[in-house]
């Protein structure tokens, strides 16, 4: 048995998860996919001090807090800036980083120093320091576009304007899978290339795998694992 534990992405919940989290626990593994501060059950506590480093306090009380060991820390896009930070606070919990579709930052960097296009984003907060979700992240289904806008919260600058701290050598141990979505690349996006030797997996879909592919998304986790 395996402990995954799911991050979402900027502006979505914990319930983008709700199609993955049923699979895996019938294939008898043990799931967490919390939402991060600012987001689904946490939405009232969105303010403009919640941060980057918010988030990994989230996921890395949560690993303390439960005991977790030998997690399959899975982070989906903006949350690949979350799961470096975590995995460099306690990477003798963490047994593989799966970077969904994410960014993958190096140390002292920022959103938007891992992807530019962010910072067309930033120039354009409301309050200037709420984000307002944007585009339907390759989600098509009428009622997917429903659910999906049901869970979608405004994302704080902050999160995308803070640095990560990646200077724990024990962090670059552990093990990285990469989870490319190849359908409907959006103008302006370019990935960074992946370090020899770290495998890549690819879906044919867009952005929130989780929604439109979780099937095909579960055995490539339960394949990472």
């Amino acid at each position: 048995m395996s402990t995954f534990l799911l991050v979402h992405g900027a502006w979505h919940s914990g319930r983008c998860w709700d199609r993955v989290v049923p699979l895996l626990e019938s294939a008898g593994h043990r799931v967490f996919a919390p939402s991060l501060t600012g987001y689904g059950d946490k939405a009232h506590l969105l303010s403009p001090e919640v941060g980057l480093g918010t988030h990994i306090d989230d996921i890395a009380g949560l690993i303390e807090g439960e005991r977790l060991d030998d997690v399959v820390l899975v982070g989906h896009s903006y949350a690949g800036m979350v799961v470096s930070g975590v995995a460099d606070r306690v990477p003798e919990r963490i047994a593989r980083l799966v970077f969904l579709d994410a960014m993958v930052p190096e140390d002292g960097e920022t959103a938007a120093d891992v992807l530019p296009i962010t910072k067309q984003l930033i120039d354009q907060a409301v309050d200037g320091w709420r984000i307002p979700p944007m585009g339907l992240f390759g989600v098509t289904d009428p009622d997917d576009v429903t659910w999906l806008r049901s869970m979608l919260s405004d994302q704080p600058v902050r999160c995308l304007t803070e640095p990560v701290r990646l200077d724990n050598p024990a962090a670059k141990a552990i093990p990285r899978t990469h989870i490319h979505c190849v359908a409907g690349q959006p103008k302006g996006i370019t990935r960074r290339p992946v370090p020899a030797g770290e495998p890549v997996r690819e879906l044919p879909t867009g952005h929130d795998c989780m929604i439109t592919m979780p099937v095909e998304l579960t055995e490539l986790l339960l394949e990472a694992a």
